[in-house]
């Protein structure tokens, strides 16, 4: 007797590898001591956050005896921290925003879940080249789209802008492009942007309706070789941005995040009254009142990015000494090297024996490779060096 409908039982038996070397991680740390486990399979970043953000939160502490103070709010977030958005990213993007442009979220994620409520009907192809966030599929999947990858280049992961031209159709209805990009912290160019810009509007024009192109932008921040990361709102018409300050602001559990829509777009109102209506009736309703109020107190702060680049070199040596294949990362926290053998499984095994947790690549839509996450402390990355370098002379 099933007690789940189909597509939730078929998700149960190919659930997360991202959570399961998390959880496979806590066993081994009771086995064995956190300090004798290298876990790089969570990007849960342990960088306190800013000072601000104390210091907000006793200011909030202060005033919540008032009427109020942790009450409801408009449903696309508060008044202020709305327009004060709008001045942040319109100084980040080079395109003036205005607040009513402007949507306060529970997160990138629930982002793209009220944006793809909105804009998909069944049968929507969602397109998204791989690797890719492994959640993807299950949030334009809730609203019947479909997920349809095309393969980056091999390595490199930069764009293939001919082969997503070429599956572009009249089911296609959004582009998802994370930049800098889980999990393979690459930044993607502008001349590839534009390239499928163009691509993008000769299909609109061929099927006579909105491909949405959606900028995932949680890790635009972390941006080590300040590479040029070009505003979407300025080469695609029907775009939107994503983001949230998870990772900036290492605030993951409070989950404040935003979605922007490019002011270009004609008929962006009904698109914001839209928005708002599913971000209430999905029942997100408002980001967290404490987060909202923190936001607004510290929107111009962040982490130490210097902290990210040292961890940076770090796993790079580590690899380099292993004799791992990667690209560098440019963005984000993360790793995307080549298993040294086909299978990336047996790889990710191997490296089990050395207590060092990472993520096959097939969990990414992207087999042979692997995922490090180097949002730990950089004395755990160089403590595990040589257990990488043990797991791949095995393997050899």
């Amino acid at each position: 007797m099933q007690l789940v409908n189909s597509a939730i039982h078929e998700s149960l038996s190919h659930s997360s590898g991202i959570r399961k070397m998390f959880e496979a991680g806590i066993e081994m740390k009771k086995k064995y001591g956190a300090d004798n486990v290298y876990d790089f399979s969570l990007g849960n970043p342990d960088v306190p956050p800013p000072a601000a953000v104390a210091d907000a939160l006793h200011r909030i502490a202060d005033r919540v005896s008032e009427p109020f103070s942790l009450g409801y709010m408009p449903n696309a977030g508060y008044p202020g921290l709305r327009a004060q958005l709008g001045e942040y990213l319109s100084a980040e993007q080079g395109v003036e925003i205005p607040a009513g442009h402007v949507l306060v979220t529970v997160g990138a994620a629930s982002a793209l879940n009220v944006f793809f409520r909105a804009v998909l009907e069944c049968g929507d192809e969602v397109m998204t080249p791989s690797p890719y966030f492994v959640e993807y599929g299950s949030y334009c999947g809730n609203y019947g789209g479909v997920l349809k990858t095309v393969p980056s280049r091999d390595f490199t992961f930069e764009l293939d802008v001919p082969a997503m031209a070429a599956a572009l159709n009249a089911k296609t209805r959004a582009i998802i492009l994370n930049s800098p990009h889980n999990p393979t912290g690459v930044i993607y160019r502008r001349e590839s942007l534009e390239a499928l810009a163009e691509a993008v509007a000769d299909a609109e024009k061929r099927y006579g309706r909105p491909i949405y192109v959606i900028a995932d932008e949680p890790y635009r921040f972390l941006n080590f070789d300040q590479a040029e990361i070009p505003s979407f709102f300025t080469v695609f018409n029907h775009s939107v941005i994503v983001g949230s300050f998870s990772k900036s602001l290492s605030l993951a559990g409070e989950r404040v995040g935003y979605l922007a829509v490019n002011p270009g777009i004609s008929g962006g109102d009904e698109l914001m009254n839209a928005l708002i209506l599913c971000n209430r009736i999905l029942g997100y309703v408002n980001a967290p009142a404490i987060g909202q109020q923190v936001l607004a107190a510290c929107l111009n702060e962040q982490v130490d990015v210097d902290i990210y680049r040292r961890r940076r070199q770090a796993m790079a040596e580590a690899l380099d000494g292993a004799g791992i294949a990667y690209t560098m990362p440019r963005g984000a926290f993360y790793f995307f090297p080549k298993s040294p053998v086909e299978d990336e499984r047996i790889f990710v095994d191997a490296l089990l024996q050395e207590r060092i947790l990472a993520v096959p690549g097939r969990s990414f839509g992207t087999p042979g490779y692997v995922r490090l996450a180097f949002c730990v402390d950089e004395k755990v990355i160089r403590a595990a060096a040589p257990g990488f370098a043990r797991a791949a002379a095995a393997l050899r």
